[in-house]
């Protein structure tokens, strides 16, 4: 699939998440979403960043905007995750890695001289509408979530 731009329709998706929950990205039409994607639960990146995201929960509830965290993890990884760290975020299992597949984000990486297929950190922030307002990619996880809400902010 070729790379998704601001303004394309976001690809849907149906998962497993945690708290036993479905995570489906056309159960929120009409209203906007964060849709990050992160590699693995309880790392120490992937944990930062869940942990900024929840820390600004409130504010992103406060503009109607949901936030959801994907990696190829199962809901019951993502259940001791969100435990463990106190999180307040709706995380999906996409273990088959068909949803990063769709977003553009499972890629060939590299650690150590050995080459992998993984998760690229990216963030997608959707609009109402169902369409892409704003991609970050290779993202650093130091004030991210913070430029996520400033960009929601301009919905």
């Amino acid at each position: 699939m070729s790379e998704l731009a601001i303004g394309d329709s976001a690809p849907d998706f149906d998962l497993e998440g945690n708290g036993g929950e479905r995570v489906a990205l056309s159960a929120l039409k009409g209203k906007p979403a964060v849709v990050y994607f992160y590699p693995k639960d309880d790392t120490p990146g992937c944990t930062k960043e869940a942990i900024a995201f929840t820390a600004l929960h409130k504010d992103f509830d406060g503009l109607g905007i949901t936030i959801i965290g994907l990696s190829p993890d199962t809901a019951a990884k993502h259940d001791k995750f969100t435990a463990k760290h106190d999180l307040n975020l709706r995380l999906g299992a996409d273990t088959e890695t068909s949803t990063a597949q769709a977003y553009g984000v499972w890629v060939e990486k590299n650690m150590y001289g050995k080459k992998y297929m993984g998760v690229e950190r990216s963030t997608f922030l959707v609009d109402a509408d169902g369409k892409i307002a704003q991609i970050w990619r290779k993202v650093k996880v130091p004030g991210h979530a913070e430029a996520v809400l400033e960009a929601a902010r301009a919905l």
